[in-house]
């Protein structure tokens, strides 16, 4: 009984994860958690992370909700405390109301908090307390603390165990459980004190980039109230929402963040202005020089009336896209086509004006996606587009629509209209490129591939892009090139051992030219250690066992 006893003990600790024990104050200078592992180790362990989500099917890749996700991301991290740090952002299929940050920057949001959310200022508000969670290293020092706190937890509960065995006598047993136990709730409240104090640090500084980014500082409380409702809502015995798991929201937290956002909107004046979007509303705080770094002395070169003046705790920051995403991702987040009709035909009935116009885009956009004739989507399409002339969400699905109903030239005049006006646009030409794919023949082929050549030194980890250039390689009569742009798209889809196999098979062609034969070889010998460390560890591919 006893070592059975001990071994209980031992695994239970050791298995508590990592990740769930978060530590509670900014970074001091003597700080150690950074020599847990590098930046540059960050980083391969949120990649991958990133491959293996994708390879089983959790990533939603969309160039159009990709690129709205990361223009979001990318004004949050840029006014964040470590503006230099470098951001992924990734969206997931999931319908539950979860978003997480993990190493190296690597930021995920389910599509299902995009679709509760009621504007882009709620979005950005949990995006912006997960880049703090980044920028201060909570996860790092959640396995810094944990390392620290497993031992001495350890070596008590094996002496309470031990002394409970020494008592002998039919309680011996019930004591050790008992011990067990406490060590346990002793653990279990270290991680709950660590995770309260990571959250309130992260609501601190998130909401400071939230306001610095332009966006409606009152967006994080509203958001907080309205799940602390779905919490309230979900006592009867459903299932709770992810997000509330992980962060936890009190009455407390929702009172400090509406404190904050009164603050910071103290000595503000609220700027209107008109855009293709919409109308966009800023409070600017010319007197803060956190928010105006170019004001003041902040830029000797420019005259005091010349000075400019960044956006503070914004009354709106959203750029008239979220509507537009947010169909989007009901549409491509749908578990089946008959769920999906249902939902829309639940929101006509909720709303006494009818659908509005971004619904009516994810309506026609279901038809199109769930092979409906094309003929049917075309008219709706259109009226909308003229309603919104400038919309790139329309103007490409109506692009697709005409291009399936059999006018492939009035798709490809619409497309190449949009390139003149959005060049190097990664939504625009993976689209259109991919029409073109599905248009077929040598010519549509070779027009892709040039397309999408300008994009390829920024496109190494983007498994979409390398999946389209491929196939228009193929049509272009590229075999080469083709192979190789596979590859990488295997090796961004979780298959590092399928991907190393596919550009050792490419050095065996005979017309592998000079420059190519370079780029595999360097290729390979960078999949090496990875494939390597895999196979160590005992993890396969099982597509490539089955060969």
């Amino acid at each position: 009984m006893r070592p059975l006893l001990l071994a209980t003990a031992l695994t239970v600790i050791l298995a508590t994860p990592l990740a769930a024990a978060q530590d509670a104050k900014l970074p001091d200078i003597g700080s150690s958690a950074g020599e847990l592992l590098t930046p540059a180790r960050q980083a391969e362990y949120g990649g991958m992370m990133l491959r293996e989500l994708r390879n089983y099917g959790y990533l939603l890749d969309d160039p159009l909700t990709d690129e709205w996700l990361q223009a979001m991301g990318a004004r949050l991290g840029s006014n964040s405390a470590q503006p230099r740090q470098p951001f992924t952002f990734f969206m997931l299929k999931d319908r539950q109301i979860n978003a997480f940050a993990t190493l190296g920057g690597y930021i995920g949001v389910n599509a299902g908090l995009v679709l509760t959310a009621e504007r882009e200022d709620e979005v950005a508000a949990v995006l912006s307390h997960e880049i703090a969670h980044v920028t201060q290293q909570h996860v790092l020092r959640s396995v810094e603390r944990a390392q620290r706190d497993q031992i001495p937890i350890l070596l008590g509960m094996l002496a309470a165990v031990v002394a409970a065995q020494q008592a002998g006598g039919h309680s011996a047993g019930n004591a050790t459980m008992a011990s067990i136990t406490g060590a346990m709730g002793l653990m279990q409240q270290r991680q709950i004190d660590f995770t309260r104090s990571n959250e309130s640090e992260a609501d601190r500084l998130g909401i400071r980039t939230l306001a610095r980014s332009g966006y409606d500082v009152d967006a994080m409380a509203g958001f907080f109230e309205r799940m602390s409702q779905a919490m309230r809502g979900n006592e009867g015995g459903y299932s709770v929402p992810d997000f509330l798991r992980t962060h936890p929201v009190t009455l407390t937290r929702i009172s400090e963040a509406k404190a904050r956002a009164v603050q910071m909107k103290k000595d503000t004046v609220l700027l209107t202005t008109r855009t293709p979007g919409g109308v966009r509303q800023e409070r600017v705080n010319p007197s803060d020089p956190a928010a105006n770094p170019l004001g003041g002395s902040g830029n000797p070169l420019l005259p005091a009336s010349m000075q400019l003046s960044l956006p503070m705790a914004g009354a709106g920051g959203g750029n008239g896209q979220f509507d537009w995403a947010r169909e989007r991702l009901r549409v491509l987040s749908a578990a089946t086509p008959s769920d999906l009709i249902r939902e829309y035909q639940d929101l006509r009935r909720g709303q006494k004006q009818g659908l509005s116009d971004p619904q009516r885009y994810g309506v026609a956009l279901a038809q199109l996606r769930n092979g409906s004739a094309p003929q049917e989507v075309l008219g709706e399409l259109q009226q909308l587009l003229a309603s919104h002339p400038d919309n790139l969400w329309l103007a490409l699905a109506l692009g697709e629509a005409e291009s399936r109903a059999g006018r492939p030239a009035e798709a490809n005049r619409r497309f190449e209209a949009l390139l003149q006006r959005l060049p190097l646009n990664r939504a625009v030409a993976l689209t259109y490129a991919g029409i073109l794919n599905e248009q077929g023949g040598v010519d549509a082929g070779r027009r892709a591939q040039a397309m999408l050549r300008p994009l390829l030194a920024r496109s190494g980890d983007d498994p979409v892009f390398q999946r389209i250039f491929a196939r228009a390689c193929e049509l272009a009569g590229d075999p080469a090139r083709a192979s190789e742009a596979y590859a990488e798209a295997a090796y961004l889809n979780g298959h590092p051992e399928q991907a190393l196999m596919q550009f050792q098979a490419l050095l065996k062609q005979p017309g592998l030219d000079y420059v190519s034969r370079a780029r595999v070889d360097a290729r390979i010998e960078s999949m090496m250690p990875t494939v390597l460390e895999l196979r160590r560890l005992g993890v396969r591919d099982p597509d490539v066992e089955r060969r």
